[in-house]
């Protein structure tokens, strides 16, 4: 049976005990990240914690409705054996919500089509062999880009301040995507210095001669996947390999003690296609966008 439960009456661990455990196992479904990233949360429990569904909630309109926090790439049901039913996690939250937005996750693995559910992807790369045979499977712009960097003297640089990547985006992505606030900017740097100093996350910053900040990625590190959660590089230098580099130091670094990289996912061509030339491959996931609102009410962005 699934039941309802709001986030202060979870048994948390228990809760967290079956994200860790449950064979869709992702960071975001946690309870800490989520209550970092959500402005509120729910979940839909099968059982004695069998299976969750963490679901992030907002107000608007005096309608409560389901929506996609920034800085969290993966959510949808979390259980502890593949005979699970999907179908009636989806008819409670329909009966809850009549208007829902939110990703699933690549093991979540829905045969039936329906109209609410688009489908998404993200691009992985395996680097379960040594780097060198990742590096053979780089295509041949992104080698020409790594000598550029080479020629360049880009320096590479671990473990610097969260403040400095959050500028960096902010002053290129971000003038691009004015819909991110500094509340969601606040939020970004709050679970950035806790991966930090939960061993969890790792910062690269890229340098050039001048010492001029060029590149930077903040990567999630979580059982046997390490996940690009934000990036950014200077649209000013962007003709060294500044990019390139980043990610293939970042290759280099976790090989030895992960097997999967996760570019953190992106359906447009043009981003999809850099990731893919490092050898990566395309998986699909859902997303959830169900709405049985009045016509005149919007709560979504088209």
């Amino acid at each position: 049976m699934i039941k309802y439960i709001k986030r202060q009456d979870l048994n948390v661990v228990k809760y967290d005990a079956c994200i860790e455990d449950s064979l869709q196992s992702r960071i975001y479904a946690f309870s800490w990240y989520l209550d970092i990233v959500a402005d509120n949360w729910d979940v839909l429990v099968l059982d004695d914690y069998k299976a969750v569904m963490p679901i992030p909630i907002r107000k608007k309109y005096g309608i409560k409705y389901v929506y996609p926090p920034f800085w969290l790439l993966e959510l949808g049901v979390f259980s502890l054996d593949d005979s699970i039913d999907y179908q009636p996690f989806f008819d409670m939250l329909f009966k809850k919500f009549k208007a829902v937005e939110t990703r699933l996750n690549v093991d979540n693995r829905i045969q039936k089509s329906a109209t609410f559910m688009l489908d998404k992807q993200m691009q992985l790369l395996s680097i379960k062999d040594d780097y060198e045979a990742v590096f053979d499977g780089y295509r041949k712009d992104r080698k020409k880009d790594l000598r550029k960097a080479q020629n360049a003297n880009l320096v590479e640089k671990w473990g610097d301040s969260p403040k400095n990547l959050i500028q960096l985006f902010k002053n290129n992505v971000g003038k691009r995507t004015p819909y991110i606030t500094s509340k969601d900017y606040t939020v970004l740097e709050e679970l950035m210095e806790t991966f930090m100093n939960n061993g969890v996350g790792d910062i690269l910053s890229i340098y050039n001669k001048k010492n001029t900040l060029v590149a930077a990625g903040f990567f999630l590190k979580h059982k046997n996947k390490v996940t690009i959660l934000v990036s950014s590089t200077d649209f000013n230098h962007r003709k060294n390999g500044e990019n390139t580099f980043l990610i293939d130091r970042a290759i280099f670094k976790y090989q030895h003690n992960y097997d999967i990289f996760h570019f953190g996912g992106s359906s447009m061509e043009s981003i999809a296609k850099f990731f893919l030339s490092f050898g990566a491959e395309t998986h699909t996931y859902q997303q959830i966008k169900y709405s049985n609102l009045p016509f005149w009410v919007k709560l979504f962005k088209s």
